[in-house]
């Protein structure tokens, strides 16, 4: 199986310009493409999982991979699934937010010996003169053309702002620069970058002339993968200290049961021989994909060593043992109150919830327990006393835990 038949079979590939062409590229590892990531947090999520995959698949065929930070487009934010103008990041933010990104990315991607580019589109992006980039950029846009677009129909309801509306060209002069200073013969993006990145592969073929050979390809849930990892709690993050890694691994490990061999196939590098096997399976053999897709994915994520301790404290916590590797709150005497601490103020201190109305809307939903008892009761009370005798594991939903424990 060539690797574009590989991508094609893991279901990664949904629209393509140039398939045949892509697909010589690819195969024979002559590809230089460069995949987009807009610094708007310090640390990579979920979302980025699946792009980040993929430049490792391709890097490992011959190809090369650029990871282009977005420090000038963060200036202006994208509005592709957007209902709201984005908040406005400083200089000092963005720049913050891409250093994050650079340690993370090479866990994934290997820099060394030109094997991948790291770059930021700040480079070019902030020094352009505003009339040049009209004439010369600008006037390639069709604006009819543009209001059509996906990532734009939604913001068109609520009003888009002028801002926002450059966006496109910004993200198609990013495939013009890199084709120009690396020879970047192809793009990726997820599926709402669609009309974006067209518009970067018609720049350069109007631009340059038809010598110049730019190709566009998505992924088949990368639009959905910016969805996920959106837990009760907040986001699943790459960030070791942002979520755990016990954290990590059990988001996986509590994917629905229609997704797990999806998530497996396109995320980890098992053979897909393997997992043509997983399909036959069914009932409680899905939870043993769940498992293997977790430990997977932490694994690669984090490291074997952080994968053990996250699968051991994953059996421990459901089989009614201690789970020695699971995040805790460590509580000291001046978190209680005569005594005592409530529920929902426990609920937040853990980071479990946001703020106080979440916590009380989990009690009363049935969504909380501490060990087997499930917690209805928005005053409950837990004593120190109680804390003294043993340890507790709080719980918000399915997948949300902290060990608490008195320092």
């Amino acid at each position: 199986m060539t690797v574009f038949e590989e991508l094609k079979a893991r279901g990664l590939l949904a629209q393509l310009t140039d398939e045949e062409e892509i697909k010589e590229l690819i195969n024979q590892g002559k590809a230089t493409f460069y995949i987009g990531f807009d610094p708007t947090a310090d640390s990579l999520h979920v979302g980025h999982f699946m792009a980040l995959c993929l430049m490792k698949r391709l890097q490992m065929a011959g190809n090369k991979p650029i990871a282009l930070l977005g420090g000038g487009t963060a200036m202006i934010g994208d509005p592709s699934g957007r209902s709201d103008l984005r908040t406005m990041m400083t200089k000092e933010t963005i720049e913050h937010n891409c250093e994050c990104f650079k340690k993370q990315m090479s866990k994934f991607i290997d820099f060394s010996e030109g094997k991948a580019l790291l770059v930021n589109n700040g480079d070019w992006l902030l020094h352009l003169n505003y009339v040049e980039l009209l004439r010369e950029v600008g006037v390639h846009f069709s604006v009819n053309r543009m209001l059509t677009a996906e990532c734009y129909k939604q913001r068109m309801e609520k009003g888009l702002s002028f801002l926002e509306f450059n966006y496109m060209i910004m993200q198609s002069y990013d495939f013009l620069s890199l084709y120009e200073k690396y020879g970047c013969n192809m793009q990726f993006g997820g599926d709402d970058q669609w009309s974006n990145m067209l518009g970067g592969t018609e720049l350069i073929r109007r631009k340059l002339g038809k010598n110049a050979y730019a190709m566009t390809i998505t992924l088949l849930l990368n639009a959905e993968g910016k969805k996920m990892g959106k837990t009760q709690s907040g986001t699943v993050w790459l960030d070791p200290e942002k979520t755990s890694p016990f954290e990590f691994y059990q988001y996986w490990r509590n994917v629905a049961d229609e997704d797990v061999l999806k998530c497996i196939r396109m995320l980890t590098f098992l053979p897909l021989e393997e997992i043509d096997e997983m399909d036959k399976w069914e009932g409680s053999q899905l939870n043993k994909a769940k498992e293997i897709l977790a430990y997977e994915l932490t694994k690669l994520v984090h490291d074997k060593e952080e994968a053990d301790k996250a699968k051991e404290s994953s059996l421990a916590l459901f089989s009614g043992k201690s789970a020695v590797h699971m995040p805790t709150l460590g509580l000291v005497k001046e978190d209680f109150i005569e005594g005592r601490i409530d529920i929902l103020t426990l609920l937040v201190k853990s980071g479990l919830v946001p703020s106080k109305s979440e916590a009380r809307r989990a009690v009363l939903q049935g969504g909380v327990s501490i060990g087997d008892e499930k917690i209805q009761d928005i005053n409950y009370f837990l004593s120190m006393e109680q804390m003294l005798s043993d340890s507790f594991i709080l719980k918000r939903g399915k997948k949300n835990f902290r060990k608490i424990l008195l320092k």
